[in-house]
C-alpha cells in the first residue's frame, strides 16, 4: 500500500518514500492506516449511537463506545498482522474495541456497551462503510484543493484574454491561440470533473452476514423500527447517503467514486502534460514557480526540473490503472459476499485516493504561482509566420481568385487549388524565408483590385483569426461559478513579461 502512512510500534511504517505525489501529512491523515482505523471506529460508535437511540442497546453505552473509538488506543501494526486471521482489520479490532469498552466503564455498563459493538452487523457492513468515510474525506479535502487551482485558472484566462499564442495540433502548429483559452480550457476539464465527483453520494453498508438483513431482523422483532431505519439512522449518524438496499456485491459505488476521482487526475494531468511541454527552454512560454529546494538536480547545478508538474504526471499515469483494479475487482466479484476481490479494492481505493488528493495539492500550488512568459508564445507564434493563416486566407481569397485552366471559372475549388500551390512553393523555400516567400506569391496570385495590400496584411494578422476564443472563455467560466474566479480574490500570479 502506498501513500504517508503512519509508523507503527518501533518506527515501522510507509511514508511514501517512493511515492513522492502522495507524501503529504495531509494525505496521511486522510488516507492513511490511521484513518481508516478511526474510519471503522467510527463506524462502530455510530451503529452503538443508533442502537440506542432506537432503544436496542443499554442507555449509555454510546457514550462508552464513542469513548473508546479513540484511534490512538489501538496499535496499527499488531491490528495489521492479526487481519491475516481473518483476512481483514475489521475482526482483530473489534476483539481490542470490546476489551476497551469494558475497562472503560468500570459501573458494569460497559458490559452491556460491549455487546451492543457490531450487533447484527459483519465485517464487510463496517468496512465498506469505513471506506465510504475515507473516501468522503478525502474528497472534501480534494474538491476544496481543486477550487483554489480554479479561481487561479480563471484569473489566468481573464488576464490572457488577449495574449497570442500558437495552437498545436498533432505536435505541429495549427492555428493562432490565447493562452487565456489555454487556461480556460485547463479550468473545463478540472471544474466539470470536480462538479461530477462532488455529485456523488457515498452511500452506508449494511446488510449482514449474507446482505438479507436476518440478524437485523431478529434484534428488532419486539421493537417498533426495522434494520431499514437502523441502515438510514446509521447513514444520517456518519453523514453518508442511505442506501435502498444492501450492496456487498454491487460494486457501482465504489467503480463510480474511482471514476470520478480518477476523471479528476486525468484533468490534472493535463495541466501537468502542457506545463512540462510549455516550460522546456526551447518552447519558454511558461514557468513553474520556484521554491527553495525544489527542481534540483544531483548532478547538474544548473537545471530548475518542473518538479510540481512531474509528480502530478506520475499521478496522471497510475489513476488510470487503480480505477480499471476497481472495475475488475467488481467484475469478478462473487456469491453473496466475495473473496479476494474485495480485498483488492481497499489498497487500489486508497491509492487513488492518495494520488488524487497529492497531485491537486501541486496543481493548486502550479496554478497560483504558475509564470507565464507572453513574449515567448509571440516568438513561437512567429516561427511559422503568415502560413499559420493559411486556412483563414483560403476562406476568404479563393472566392477572388481568377479560375485556371483547371476548373470552371470562378470556382472555389479552383481557388483553392491555387492556394495550395502557394503554400507549397512557400515550404520549398528556407524557413527564414518563408514569410517573405508567402506575402509575395500570395500578391502575386491575388488582383490587387481584389484584395488591397492593406486588406491582406489584416489577413495575415494573427489575432484577426482568433474565432470565438474570447467567447468560448466566457462561457466556459460562466459555466462553472462555483469554481471561477471571484471578484475579491487577489491575482497572486507571477506573471514576467521578459
Amino acid at each position: 500500500m502506498t501513500g504517508f502512512q503512519a509508523a507503527g510500534p518501533g518506527g515501522v511504517g510507509d511514508f511514501g518514500l517512493l511515492s513522492p505525489v502522495s507524501a503529504s501529512p495531509l494525505v496521511a491523515a486522510l488516507t492513511g492506516d490511521r484513518a481508516v482505523l478511526a474510519a471503522i471506529l467510527a463506524v462502530e460508535a455510530g451503529w452503538a449511537a443508533v442502537l440506542e437511540h432506537h432503544d436496542l442497546a443499554p442507555a449509555g453505552s454510546a457514550a462508552v463506545v464513542a469513548h473508546a473509538a479513540d484511534a490512538s488506543r489501538y496499535a496499527l501494526a499488531d491490528i495489521a498482522r492479526r487481519a491475516q486471521g481473518g483476512g481483514n482489520p475489521v475482526i482483530p479490532l473489534l476483539a481490542d474495541l470490546r476489551t476497551q469498552v469494558k475497562a472503560l466503564d468500570t459501573s458494569g455498563a460497559g458490559v452491556g456497551a460491549a455487546k451492543a459493538v457490531h450487533t447484527s452487523l459483519t465485517s464487510q457492513d463496517v468496512l465498506d462503510t469505513a471506506l465510504m468515510l475515507v473516501a468522503r474525506n478525502t474528497v472534501e479535502a480534494l474538491i476544496a484543493d481543486v477550487k483554489g487551482t480554479t479561481a487561479a485558472l480563471a484569473r489566468l484566462a481573464e488576464r490572457h484574454a488577449d495574449t497570442l499564442c500558437v495552437g498545436r495540433s498533432l505536435t505541429q502548429h495549427s492555428l493562432p491561440f490565447t493562452f487565456g483559452l489555454r487556461a480556460a480550457q485547463w479550468f473545463h476539464g478540472l471544474a466539470a470533473a470536480a462538479r461530477r465527483l462532488g455529485a456523488l453520494e457515498l452511500p452506508v453498508q449494511f446488510g449482514g452476514a449474507a446482505g438479507t438483513l436476518a440478524a437485523g431482523t431478529v434484534l428488532t422483532s419486539s421493537s417498533t423500527t426495522d434494520p431499514f431505519t437502523l441502515a438510514d439512522s446509521l447513514a444520517a449518524q456518519l453523514g453518508l447517503a442511505a442506501a435502498p438496499a444492501p450492496w456487498h456485491t454491487n460494486r457501482l459505488a465504489v467503480t463510480s467514486l474511482g471514476d470520478a476521482v480518477a476523471s479528476v487526475v486525468d484533468a490534472l494531468g493535463k495541466i501537468a502534460a502542457d506545463v512540462l511541454f510549455l516550460s522546456r527552454p526551447e518552447v519558454a512560454e511558461v514557468a513553474e514557480p520556484r521554491a527553495p529546494g525544489r527542481g534540483v538536480s544531483s548532478a547538474m547545478p544548473q537545471k530548475q526540473n518542473p518538479v510540481l508538474s512531474v509528480l502530478v504526471r506520475s499521478a496522471a499515469l497510475q489513476a488510470p490503472g487503480l480505477a480499471a483494479q476497481l472495475h475488475l475487482a467488481a467484475a469478478t466479484f462473487n456469491d453473496e459476499r466475495p473473496d479476494g476481490a474485495w480485498h483488492t479494492e481497499w489498497p487500489a481505493l486508497r491509492q487513488l485516493l492518495a494520488l488524487a488528493l497529492g497531485a491537486a495539492g501541486h496543481v493548486r500550488e502550479l496554478a497560483d504561482g504558475l509564470q507565464v512568459f507572453p513574449d515567448g508564445m509571440r516568438r513561437n507564434l512567429d516561427l511559422s509566420g503568415p502560413l499559420l493563416l493559411s486556412e483563414g486566407v483560403s476562406a476568404a481569397v479563393a472566392p477572388l481568385l481568377p479560375a485556371g485552366e483547371a476548373g470552371a471559372a470562378g470556382s472555389n475549388g479552383d481557388g483553392k487549388q491555387q492556394l495550395q500551390a502557394v503554400v507549397d512553393k512557400t515550404l520549398q523555400a528556407p524557413p527564414a524565408e518563408q514569410a517573405a516567400t508567402y506575402r509575395r506569391l500570395l500578391r502575386e496570385a491575388v488582383p490587387g483590385d481584389r484584395l488591397s495590400d492593406a486588406q491582406l496584411e489584416e489577413l495575415l494578422n494573427p489575432a484577426s483569426y482568433l474565432g470565438q476564443a474570447t467567447e468560448i472563455s466566457r462561457r466556459i467560466l460562466a459555466a462553472f461559478p462555483d469554481f471561477a474566479l471571484t471578484s475579491t480574490e487577489p491575482d497572486r500570479n507571477g506573471d514576467s513579461r521578459g
